[in-house]
């Protein structure tokens, strides 16, 4: 009833197509595109270490949005010692200057639509 040579040909077949792309990586696949970011010209050093602000940097944003509104909250000693304001617009834009140069880099390399700029002014609206 069933051509067996046939059918498990077929499925070879099958089989080799699907996995078209994953051999392909394999063997002659290249890195993945990594943003390369603007680097801040006036700054030291950053709150928190280049590798937490890349994987959370929203997480600590977040914090610091509740603690400012619901408690009151506005300042924290940074890693450096240093008393800052937790503020995206008066902290983070002091040295991150451009939009465009940083934030976007990354937020479109992932297709991600942050929320922050429903509510702070983005920097070049303000002439920056």
């Amino acid at each position: 009833m069933y051509d067996a040579g046939k059918v498990t040909i077929g499925l070879l077949i099958f089989l080799l197509l699907v996995t078209v792309p994953f051999w392909y990586n394999v063997a002659i696949g290249k890195a993945d595109y990594a943003p390369q970011l603007e680097k801040p010209a006036n700054a030291e050093q950053c709150i928190r270490d280049t590798e937490y602000m890349t994987a959370y940097h929203m997480n600590l944003l977040n914090e610091w949005r509740d603690d400012v509104v619901r408690n009151n909250d506005r300042f924290e000693v940074a890693t450096d010692g240093q008393m800052r304001e937790k503020s995206l617009s008066n902290t983070c834009l002091s040295c991150h200057t451009s939009k465009e140069k940083f934030c976007d880099q990354c937020h479109d390399y992932l297709g991600v639509e942050p929320y922050c700029w429903d509510c702070h002014v983005i920097p070049e609206e303000l002439g920056q």
